[in-house]
This record gives structure tokens, C-alpha cells and sequence, in this order.
């Protein structure tokens, strides 16, 4: 049988959106990548946090005041359970639920870790794409 991207990398790839931050933060350090490197490394981070990190699902359930518990991919979306899917992405667009969506931004190390590296990232693309907003 034949093994899948993440398996031969040891489950590391699950993870490379931490190396596009880590490049993304050399990048801003060393002042010779120029802003297209920024950007391109800041859309990366972003796309990552935002739909791919290994999270907790945090989708509203019944039996669970802090909703599900299974692992999802990325803040926007949910996990393996079909309506899960997109509940936390609709959580987000509707009004009643954008309290509890952005409440479990912040529900664990994890989840904190990869939202203020999403929004790092997407603020940094902005400051790169737009360069007279910082200064």
C-alpha cells in the first residue's frame, strides 16, 4: 500500500504552515525579500491556519457546551462529521453565532497558537501588499 504526502513526511505535513511562518517571519527580519516573497509566504500561513491546522472542531453539539471534539482542518472549517463541515464557517457569516464562533478562536493553546498566526499573517500580507499603512 501505498503511503499518502502526510505519511512520508512522518506526519509532518500536517504541519508546514509553521515553516511558511517561520520563513515568513525571516522574510519581514531580512530586509532583502522583496514584497512579493511576503505576500506569497503570508497567503501560505494564511490558507493554513485558516483551512488546514490541526485543530479541535469546536462545532456547536448537543452533549458538549464547548462543542465538538474532534480534530478539524483550519478555523474556518470542521471536522470529519458531515454537518460539521461548514457549520463553523456559517457560524461566521451569521450574525447570532459570530459571538461563539470568535469565542472558540480562543478556547485552547493550540487554537490560539494558529489564530494569531492567521491573523499575523494576514495583517503582514496587507502591511507587504500596501506598504504606506505601516508607516
Amino acid at each position: 500500500m501505498a503511503k499518502s504526502g502526510t505519511d512520508k513526511l512522518g506526519g509532518l505535513g500536517r504541519w508546514w504552515g509553521l515553516l511558511t511562518g517561520a520563513l515568513l517571519i525571516a522574510a519581514w527580519i531580512n530586509e532583502a525579500a522583496g514584497p512579493a516573497v511576503v505576500i506569497t509566504l503570508s497567503a501560505a500561513t494564511a490558507t493554513w491556519c485558516f483551512f488546514q491546522a490541526p485543530v479541535t472542531c469546536g462545532a456547536p453539539v448537543r452533549n458538549h457546551d464547548d462543542g465538538c471534539h474532534n480534530n478539524a482542518y483550519g478555523l474556518l472549517l470542521g471536522c470529519h462529521v458531515r454537518q460539521h463541515r461548514w457549520q463553523k464557517l456559517k457560524m461566521l457569516i451569521f450574525r447570532r453565532r459570530a459571538r461563539e464562533f470568535f469565542s472558540g478562536l480562543f478556547s485552547d493553546g493550540p487554537t490560539v497558537v494558529v489564530t494569531l498566526a492567521g491573523l499575523g499573517s494576514a495583517v503582514s500580507g496587507l502591511v507587504a501588499l500596501f506598504p504606506g499603512v505601516a508607516g
